[in-house]
């Protein structure tokens, strides 16, 4: 069995991200994969949950996230009940490299783009750090980010993967969306688990409204109850939901508009400040634990992950 331990230095990296990208390639390619979450801090972590049914595992979420000490003793204990019968285990774990020495581990640091990026927190693991992910890197920054990094560290240090930030990876469920701003869903709730990609807010534009809402794709529209018209005009765009703010009712021309087009209206309580400030602090909090996003995973994983190099550090 082989040991990969995914980790980061900084929170909100994407560890979770990447070792949903890697294990789900690893099944998809007929291994045994197993995923182990090491959790200290005593709090609630969906993660094991997630990932139970995402990957199909047996084992119950209270061994894949077990709450434990950091003793190296209990880590490698709870580590086993999750091992048996599987080629790799992919565990997520706090940075330092007691706890991966202990599982004998393989390490994968992933590290989100900034100015920041330094080669000392890499060199911590020693012979076992098998390369470096740089995590949530603008599009447009993504090749010059993989020749300038590899020109830097790649003589020492392995650079597996230049991940894309992506919208997708990043946003709320419809669902998610309806719990934030307090609100109800009126119509085709079936659609709660489809992914919100981003914001927009139709309170005040001269902008005439289907080219106002046409800027953004799979978005959530945020528009005051006495708005039809701007209502109407954004389910005439790509729009996974509309939230109406102000505790007002959508005429009947916009429900039957949102229904015939099977789009979800979110009736939300309080005004549009409010809704709107409460959707981008979730947003910053967003986690990938949604089994939607797992197909554009494995896409950008296969075009920025280098796999050949993880099947050969692995031993697979």
């Amino acid at each position: 069995m082989a040991a990969l331990y995914i980790t980061s230095s900084e929170a909100g990296a994407g560890k979770t991200t990447v070792c949903a990208g890697i294990a789900k390639y690893l099944k998809d390619d007929g291994k045994k994969v197993g995923y182990f979450k090491l959790v200290f801090d005593g709090g609630a972590d969906g993660d094991g949950e997630f990932m139970k049914k995402a990957l199909s595992l047996p084992e119950p979420v209270g061994d894949i996230s077990p709450k434990i000490t950091k003793s190296a003793d209990a880590v490698k204990k709870a580590c086993a009940k999750v091992s048996s019968g599987k080629k790799v285990v992919v565990v997520e774990g706090a940075f330092g490299p007691t706890l991966a020495s202990a599982l004998d581990a393989k390490v994968i640091i992933v590290t989100p783009c900034s100015d920041k990026l330094a080669k000392a927190k890499f060199t911590d693991f020693g012979s076992q750090l098998l390369g470096v992910v740089i995590n949530k890197v603008p599009v447009k920054l993504v090749a010059s980010v993989r020749e300038e990094l590899s020109a830097k560290l790649s003589r020492k240090i392995s650079i597996l993967g230049v991940l894309p930030e992506d919208r997708m990876l990043l946003g709320l469920t419809i669902g998610e969306l309806a719990e934030v701003v307090g609100g109800e869903i009126m119509n085709n709730a079936e659609k709660s688990a489809e992914v919100v990609e981003s914001l927009m807010l139709g309170a005040m534009t001269v902008d005439s409204g289907p080219n106002y809402f046409g800027r953004k794709a799979n978005k959530a529209a945020v528009i005051r109850g006495e708005r039809p018209d701007m209502q109407l005009a954004a389910l005439e765009t790509s729009t996974r939901c509309l939230v109406i703010s102000g505790n007002g009712e959508p005429i009947y021309a916009v429900r039957k508009s949102a229904e015939e087009k099977a789009i979800p209206i979110i009736l939300a309580r309080g005004d549009t400040a409010a809704a709107v400030a409460s959707i981008e602090r979730a947003l910053k909090k967003a986690r990938f634990n949604q089994e939607k996003k797992l197909t554009r995973l494995s896409e950008l994983m296969q075009q920025g992950f280098d796999f050949k190099a993880l099947y050969k550090g692995l031993g697979l």
